[in-house]
């Protein structure tokens, strides 16, 4: 006889209740890593799949996404010269808030410099990838607009021409690919009346900039970085110092970039999340602890007994363990079940990687053999006398 499912089935009801809420507390912090990981993922996606080896972005700075990043529009040729170089490509990225069908959206426009990109580098769910120079985006079908939208953007109409899935950046914000040239465009626009003012104040040659629509900034300082390609065998190192020793540029690797994002711009955010989880899991082990010192409060009487009749302490330590064992799985089951339902229907992508499910299972093992050393440590203070009191 299993004594542990004995004394469950006795008191189903609150074991069914102690999982369930255990699995909601599972839910929580496995929800909290994968809001972290799918956050990281979110962030590293144009990192990890443009494709670019190096990013040459504006001197003394870490851009263009651990910060602002403003570069010469004719760096991409002067980098194209460095020897070891096989391709260079332009790039902008920027959040743009706009109206389409009468509801504010929000995407995060990302220039591809086209025709060198295309947007090969991501894929198409629906419809193409950019087969013109102007007035054609590719969206991701979390800005909410659908394949052959007319969106206003600046003074000039873009047809979305394809959608994509799961492009956004750490904010979020889906993004929307456009030309690089049309990237500057939207970003130059400026009202009316910051034309006038900008007239009054700079003078002729600012009235000229003005009334051709660009901005008061230069619109080649529109570009965020270049990226790099180096050849086969080119040694990076090189062809960085060789950029570097230009004065007005910094020259930044991809894990450099990664590291930048991962240690830098988001490790308050780790700690903001590991701080959160361990809370879930300290709440975890006290309903433990409580559940399982009560169980065995409640059955004093029947622990006397089992000793009077010569049970030894290894049998009824074993008996509170497989309770506190079962409880973890069943709570932990739930969890999986309860996040594979709830979190495909989170606004922000939650990623569950394995290696964090099979740690939280480590620690819940930990924290069951834990709660259970209270009741076990009452358990084995009675007295088989005291069935006769």
């Amino acid at each position: 006889m299993n004594l542990a499912i004995k004394d469950i089935r006795f008191n189903f009801a609150r074991f069914a209740l102690t999982a369930l809420g255990i699995g909601f507390l599972l839910m929580g912090a496995i929800g909290a890593l994968g809001l972290y990981r799918g956050i990281v993922a979110d962030a590293l996606l144009v990192i990890d799949r443009i494709g670019a080896d190096l990013w040459v972005v504006q001197g003394e700075r870490v851009g263009p996404f651990a910060e602002g990043s403003s570069v010469s529009g004719t760096m991409d040729r002067r980098v194209e010269g460095v020897q070891g170089v096989d391709a260079v490509r332009r790039f902008v990225q920027f959040s743009q808030q706009f109206n389409h069908a009468g509801r504010p959206l929000r995407a995060t426009i990302t220039g591809l410099d086209y025709p060198k990109d295309r947007g090969d580098w991501f894929a198409v769910t629906e419809g193409r990838h950019l087969a013109a120079a102007h007035f054609e985006a590719v969206a991701d079908v979390s800005i909410g607009l659908p394949l052959g939208a007319k969106v206003r953007l600046a003074k000039d109409d873009y047809t979305v021409v394809g959608l994509t899935r799961g492009l956004v950046d750490s904010a979020g914000d889906g993004l929307m690919f456009v030309s690089i040239n049309d990237a500057m465009t939207i970003a130059s626009r400026r009202p009316s009346e910051q034309v006038l003012l900008a007239r009054e104040a700079n003078g002729t040659a600012a009235a000229q900039a003005a009334g051709s629509g660009e901005s008061s900034v230069p619109q080649d300082s529109k570009i965020a970085a270049v990226l790099v390609t180096l050849r086969p065998g080119a040694d990076a190192g090189q062809v960085k110092a060789a950029v570097m020793r230009w004065g007005d540029a910094n020259v930044i690797s991809k894990a450099e970039q990664r590291d930048l994002l991962l240690n830098q711009r988001l490790w308050r955010l780790r700690v903001q999340i590991l701080a959160f989880t361990s809370v879930l899991l300290l709440v975890t082990a006290i309903v433990i602890s409580l559940i399982l010192y009560t169980m065995t409060m409640e059955k004093l009487h029947q622990i006397a007994l089992m000793k009077l009749l010569g049970a030894a302490n290894s049998r009824i330590v074993s008996m509170i363990l497989q309770q506190a064992a079962l409880i973890g799985l069943f709570g932990f089951v739930l969890s999986l079940l309860l996040a594979n339902t709830i979190f495909p229907w989170f606004p922000r992508r939650i990623v569950m990687l394995p290696s964090d499910l099979g740690m939280l299972f480590a620690i819940l093992c930990v924290i069951c053999v834990i709660a259970s050393w209270f009741g076990i440590s009452r358990a084995l203070k009675v007295r088989a006398q005291e069935v006769l009191s």
